[in-house]
């Protein structure tokens, strides 16, 4: 559970951070870190279109360089997007000046994309692996980010759970408010290719609704 659903010293370490929404909302936000890429990113737009839902995505900017049509499907689809790093570099092992630049060079290359982008906005930003180091958490702040977290993390990318498993962890830790992270990328899309349309009907079913962050 310390992962599904972060612990208590986690939300201490971060604690401006987003990491759930109002509880009194019977509502989800998904989330979806890692992209854009060719292999899972389509399949997840063409579900989430099947059912009218709308989600966030955190993208790499690398995968943005790379791929640019598909983020600007992403765009046109009405989906919000947030910054995942421009390498998906974690916090602890990067110079805090490095980590930075290379989150700039991210929003900067995101920001091109925009339509009508407001520089007075405050951009959504979700440090890979859910961690960053103090300095790192305070600079990105004091420049206007939003960092969001996570309330649950389905763990799709991991080899150690398979799909059944995956949407258990839906099924056992979502609740109002929370913010539902799943992954499009390699090493998550043969799990959301099983389950996610499943997911998405249960939590349609328990009467949840779907929000992107304001």
């Amino acid at each position: 559970m310390i992962i599904e659903q972060p612990a208590r010293f986690l939300r201490w370490l971060y604690p401006h951070a987003t990491w759930r929404m109002d509880p009194s909302v019977k509502a989800v936000y998904l989330t979806f870190d890692d992209g854009p890429i060719p292999e899972a990113t389509p399949f997840v737009l063409d579900t989430l279109a099947r059912y009218g839902i709308k989600a966030t995505f955190f993208v790499v900017g690398d995968n943005v360089r790379k791929h640019p049509d598909l983020f600007r499907r992403i765009i046109a689809e009405g989906h919000q997007v947030g910054n995942h790093t421009f390498n998906h570099i974690g916090g602890f092992r990067w110079l805090s000046r490095n980590y930075l630049r290379n989150t700039k060079k991210a929003q900067e290359l995101i920001n091109t994309f925009l339509p009508h982008h407001d520089n007075s906005a405050h951009p959504l930003f979700r440090p890979p692996h859910g961690w960053m180091r103090p300095l790192q958490y305070r600079i990105i702040r004091r420049k206007g980010y939003r960092i969001v977290m996570w309330d649950l993390v389905t763990r799709d990318y991991s080899r150690r759970l398979n799909a059944a498993e995956v949407l258990a962890n839906v099924k056992r830790y979502a609740r109002a408010g929370s913010i539902i992270t799943f992954h499009d990328s390699l090493r998550s899309i043969a799990k959301l290719e099983q389950i996610l349309p499943t997911a998405l009907e249960w939590l349609i079913a328990e009467g949840y609704e779907f929000r992107v962050f304001d």
